[in-house]
């Protein structure tokens, strides 16, 4: 079976001094780094996703007039409200220095629409549009993902949970993982939720 990599969001936003760094994020990279080799090694591909806002986009609370961790509505939805981050073209939107970029095989922006925002790599939050991956994957006859990134708690999650609808098999590797727990044990709550919907949570040894 064809598998590929996953990589959510290892930007510099989420990352050390970013502006909704998440703790500890930059871990991370070390061990996406050396699963990405594994997957080079095999011929599997490797996708990173990247959160590409508009600066007006509506889920920034400089926008929506409301307070980073706030959650309120935007357009019929639960939203939290963020710090402005990850905005196009920008420093805090490029993929984290350290990361390996040369074995990504394909890129896949999210959050591009302004009136909504976008955790999944698959879709946005009301599910009223999709990105190119489910496509692309079809088109590479790939049916298992592996998924690490940035945050356990809000992107990884709902691509997790999402890859399952879609009938992808879906591990996590755990250690590659960190969350922005905006409520302490997010992060493992996600974690059960992923693993009770069936993704196999995984160390990197189990690739």
């Amino acid at each position: 079976m064809k598998k590929a990599l996953l990589l959510v969001d290892l930007q510099n936003d989420f990352c050390l001094n970013g502006t909704l760094a998440v703790h500890d994020g930059d871990a991370v990279i070390d061990i996406a780094n050396q699963a990405m080799r594994i997957f080079h090694q095999h011929g599997w591909p490797v996708i990173a996703t990247l959160d590409w806002h508009p600066a007006n986009h509506k889920s920034f609370a400089i926008n929506s007039g409301t307070q980073p961790g706030e959650v309120g509505t935007l357009n019929g939805l639960t939203q939290v409200w963020w710090p402005t981050h990850c905005v196009q073209n920008t420093t805090g939107a490029s993929l984290h220095p350290q990361l390996e970029q040369q074995y990504i095989n394909k890129r896949i922006y999210k959050g591009q629409d302004p009136e909504i925002d976008s955790y999944s790599a698959f879709f946005d939050n009301g599910k009223r549009s999709a990105t190119a991956l489910h496509q692309w994957l079809n088109s590479e006859n790939i049916q298992h993902l592996t998924v690490l990134g940035l945050a356990t708690d809000y992107c990884v999650k709902f691509t997790v949970l999402d890859a399952l609808e879609l009938g992808y098999q879906t591990e996590v590797i755990a250690e590659g993982c960190r969350g922005v727990n905006l409520a302490a044990g997010d992060s493992e709550k996600a974690l059960h939720e992923m693993s009770a919907k069936g993704a196999r949570v995984i160390q990197l040894h189990d690739i």
